[in-house]
């Protein structure tokens, strides 16, 4: 999900499932490209595809989305913990004398 294009990607499946040439109309990336990320998002679960005569149409994969989502809860959950113990944590920082700009400790 770190690349733009993948989040384009996403972005667009949100809203219905589509086709590669759909995606390529609707993004400023080729066919080959979006193909391309396709593969990436298959490969991670977030992306599923259903064949539809000649054509692959894409959706968002309800359980790798819900898999990226607690993935990113926890990493959340984590960092507001951090921010907590940071918080409630006596900082030394506090207690050293606090220097002015253009001024030399003492």
């Amino acid at each position: 999900m770190g690349d733009p294009s993948r989040r384009a990607i996403v972005e667009c499946l949100a809203e219905r499932p589509r086709a590669v040439g759909e995606l390529a109309e609707a993004l400023p990336i080729s066919r080959p490209a979006v193909s391309q990320h396709l593969k990436v998002l298959k490969d991670a679960g977030l992306v599923a595809e259903r064949v539809a005569g000649t054509r692959r149409i894409y959706r968002l994969n309800p359980a790798g989305v819900a898999a990226m989502r607690d993935q990113l809860d926890t990493y959340w959950n984590r960092a507001l913990t951090g921010f907590r113990d940071a918080v409630a944590s006596p900082d030394d920082s506090e207690e050293q004398d606090v220097v002015e700009p253009g001024q030399e400790r003492s």
